[in-house]
């Protein structure tokens, strides 16, 4: 299961390295035409939305490298490892609650947006452009739930 889950962060760098690549690419082509004169306005939207997506999925990576935005205080003073696999736990489950959100709202949005169209591509649709909150709710609670598996593990095993 380790290897999966492994594979499928990955997977969600490598998708957001190329999201971050895009963003990049049109925010040069968007300077380069706004110095030579020339309009192109779609390069407004497609930096937008790619540099959203490059952010949500990887966030959801980061959640599973444990590298996500966390006070690390309390857990860093402690010093007896069931206490700090109990926090751990704890933490968790309030992240995945708040991923568990993500999925509901995310999918809320995304219908919302569906059939709205893009205003500089008219023929590009801004439902699917949204699909990446839930996604990044979907793949976060599975690093959650494993990792709140694995801190159960400790727990049982007894070896921090």
């Amino acid at each position: 299961m380790k290897k999966a889950i492994d594979t499928m962060q990955k997977i969600q760098i490598a998708i957001g390295g190329v999201f971050l690549l895009i963003f990049l690419v049109t925010v040069v082509i968007q300077m380069a035409c706004r110095y030579l004169g020339v309009a192109a306005m779609w390069t407004e939207d497609v930096s937008m939305y790619s540099f959203i997506w490059a952010v949500f999925t990887g966030a959801g990576a980061m959640v599973h490298a444990k590298a996500h935005f966390a006070f690390t205080t309390l857990s860093d003073s402690m010093k007896d490892p069931r206490k700090k696999a109990m926090l751990q736990i704890f933490i968790n489950i309030v992240m995945l609650i708040f991923s568990v959100l993500m999925v509901k709202y995310g999918i809320d949005a995304a219908k919302q947006f569906w059939n709205f169209r893009w205003i500089t591509i008219p023929s590009l649709q801004r439902g699917p452009t949204w699909l990446c909150i839930p996604l990044c709710g979907l793949t976060s609670s599975i690093y959650l739930l494993y990792s709140i598996y694995e801190e159960i593990q400790k727990l049982k095993g007894g070896n921090g």
